[in-house]
């Protein structure tokens, strides 16, 4: 046998908690990141930390929330109970260690597993806990999850609560900033499915008066809606659901016991079901599902006896029980239905003949697009053959997992010098190239009709698998990867105008990104420095010691796989495209594409990057 092969007692090892942690971070946070994506690893430290404090505001303990983040620290302050005072250091360093495991202090909270803060702790590089109750304090430091201070307990005129401080590592997470918009976003969440709940957060106050609703009204402008949202409370449960006039597809917001599950899960199924099987009972009528929830946007929260997620970061509930007397989840959201949103549209037959009309026109659509959507299928099926377009990644070959889905990204290009070079330095496993024959067509005003009849368009959407929604999108991270100069700029556009247009929740739910590369190569015999604007430039020159010899980057096909291979690796630069909240996305529209104003052009010839919305850093 040889040395390679041979498997002994020397090959077991046993890992405590936090080098096991370190080492498979994403078991336990998901992916890692930049904090360019909103779920990087560094937002779900934040997450983690928070949602302790969120169910002290669950049990009736602290009306308010203090988060700080300056620079790479972030700070969360509440004023709830405390973590009782002996415990301090074991909840933040001892797995599956909590008071979650006991029912009757934490009822319907949202984390159960006792691993949460021992992650943040973990994969910080210092860490601080204190608690403060019963007119006493102590605190804990560790650095990396080794306890470094531990303070005798102490009289304390504080009030009450628990603090939380903490640096993710830079070594588990490199070359991170954190995004004020992503943050502000999970508040809001918080604030919106908890009614009564104050969160500062670097000064600024979030709340919410009603609930979802609110949600709702912050997603869609008024313009937008076909109706007022219906807003729908029990306990247990809370709907919020309208139509949007500005999208084809289906928009859902769906939450556990607090948590934000962006995968959806079986309360999000249930939820999809009742709409169906309300509104055919309703008008009388066996309408098409699809028919049905087409353009529906809407938010469902419930909570639930100890439910079960599909992961650690809780992003899908695998629940069917909502534990205690109450039926399943599915019965419990379908009857909730049944009755209050009956109720509902007999007491507003405005909102029942504005419901009834669009599923009326969607039906209309469905059967005209229904021959040539067979076709484009067809087309789509034979050219993904051929490999003509699409260049995939392993993990959807077949070959990976897939919980790696969170790792993979699609790279939209144009030309085949570009894609040649991207697909040579891309890592195969996780990231795609699809290549783009030209400037894709301007969509700007089409119906839904152009998107089966356009070749780019109608591979494009089997590509990403998106015709029916983005629920089963087969990348997490799309990725346009255009030259730097005024025609890549237009190239951007039209893409961007296409995702607007037909499929916005991409850029909602942030799966679409701009790729920087760079616009300069500057060295030396020794050095090479990759420069992203002129700034980076000139500083780079100066940091050389010999004669510098500066390339300028005209295309991306004009840099070799090797260098690319920089740039598309660990240390890829992505901007994040955004809504901006004052912006509907008709207006949107009409600015970027719409008829050639001055206002237009000067933004086309002056910006070589797309950014919707610009984020500063914290």
């Amino acid at each position: 046998m040889s040395e390679q092969t041979k498997y002994t007692e020397d090959n077991i090892r046993s890992l405590d908690w936090k080098e096991h942690i370190r080492m498979r971070p994403g078991m336990y946070i998901g992916k890692l990141g930049d904090g360019s994506s909103p779920d990087d690893g560094i937002y779900i430290l934040i997450k983690e930390v928070l949602d302790n404090s969120i169910d002290e505001y669950v049990m009736g303990a602290g009306k308010t929330i203090e988060i700080a983040v300056k620079e790479t620290a972030v700070t969360i302050r509440d004023f709830g109970r405390g973590i009782p005072l002996g415990k301090v250091v074991d909840v933040v360093s001892k797995m599956n260690t909590g008071g979650k495991y006991d029912s009757k202090a934490f009822k319907k909270s949202v984390g159960l597993n006792g691993v949460g803060t021992k992650a943040v702790n973990a994969l910080s590089s210092s860490f601080k806990v204190q608690s403060v109750r019963d007119d006493k304090t102590t605190f804990a430091e560790f650095e990396k999850g080794v306890l470094i201070t531990k303070s005798d307990i102490e009289a304390s005129s504080l009030r009450k609560g628990t603090k939380v401080t903490f640096t993710p590592d830079s070594e588990i997470f490199q070359k991170y900033k954190f995004r004020s918009e992503y943050i502000i976003k999970m508040i809001k969440n918080y604030v919106y499915l908890n009614i009564g709940l104050t969160i500062i957060f670097n000064g600024e106050k979030y709340f919410s008066e009603n609930g979802l609703k609110d949600l709702l009204d912050e997603n869609i402008a008024d313009e937008s809606k076909m109706f007022p949202i219906i807003h729908l409370m029990d306990e247990d449960i809370e709907v919020a659901i309208t139509y949007s006039k500005a999208q084809y597809s289906e928009e859902y917001h769906s939450f556990v016991n607090g948590q934000h599950t962006t995968q959806g899960g079986t309360h999000q199924n249930a939820f999809r079901e009742g709409i169906v099987k309300t509104i055919r009972d309703f008008f009388g009528k066996n309408y098409e599902a699809s028919d049905i929830r087409k353009s529906i946007v809407s938010a469902v929260s419930i909570k639930v006896m100890e439910p079960i997620f599909e992961s650690q970061t809780k992003t899908k509930l695998g629940s069917t029980e909502m534990g205690g007397n109450l039926p399943t989840v599915r019965t419990f959201i379908s009857d909730f239905l049944k009755t209050k949103l009956d109720n509902y549209l007999h007491r507003n037959p405005n909102t029942a003949e504005s419901i009834q009309r669009k599923i009326i026109q969607a039906e209309k659509e469905r059967k005209e697009l229904s021959g040539i959507r067979k076709l484009a299928k067809d087309r789509a099926k034979k050219a993904s053959l051929h490999n003509k377009k699409l260049r995939d990644c392993r993990v959807h070959l077949g070959d990976m997992k897939k919980e790696n889905r969170l790792d993979t990204s699609l790279f939209i290009t144009e030309g085949d010098s570009a894609s040649g070079s991207i697909t040579k330095s891309r890592n195969v496993n996780t990231q795609a190239v699809f290549s783009l024959k030209g400037k894709p067509l301007n969509s700007y005003g089409l119906s839904k009709k152009i998107v089966y009849e356009n070749e780019e368009f109608n591979l494009l959407q089997s590509a990403l698998n998106i015709e029916d929604g983005v629920e089963n999108l087969r990348y997490n991270n799309i990725v346009i990867a255009t030259d730097a100069d005024v025609d890549g700029m237009h190239i951007r556009l039209l893409l961007i105008t296409f995702f607007l247009q037909f499929f916005p929740e991409l850029i909602k739910k942030g799966h679409l990104y701009i790729l920087e590369t760079p616009l300069f190569r500057v060295r030396d015999k020794k050095d090479t420095f990759y420069c992203y604007s002129e700034q980076e430039r000139r500083n780079a020159i100066k940091k050389l010691r010999g004669k510098p010899e500066i390339t300028r980057f005209k295309g991306l096909g004009e840099i070799s796989p090797n260098e690319f291979v920089h740039f598309i690796g660990k240390d890829i630069r992505l901007d994040p495209v955004m809504l901006d909240k004052e912006m509907t996305i008709d207006k949107l529209l009409e600015f970027y594409m719409g008829k050639n104003t001055p206002d237009r052009q000067k933004f086309i010839i002056e910006n070589l990057k797309v950014e919707l919305d610009l984020v500063e850093d914290l």
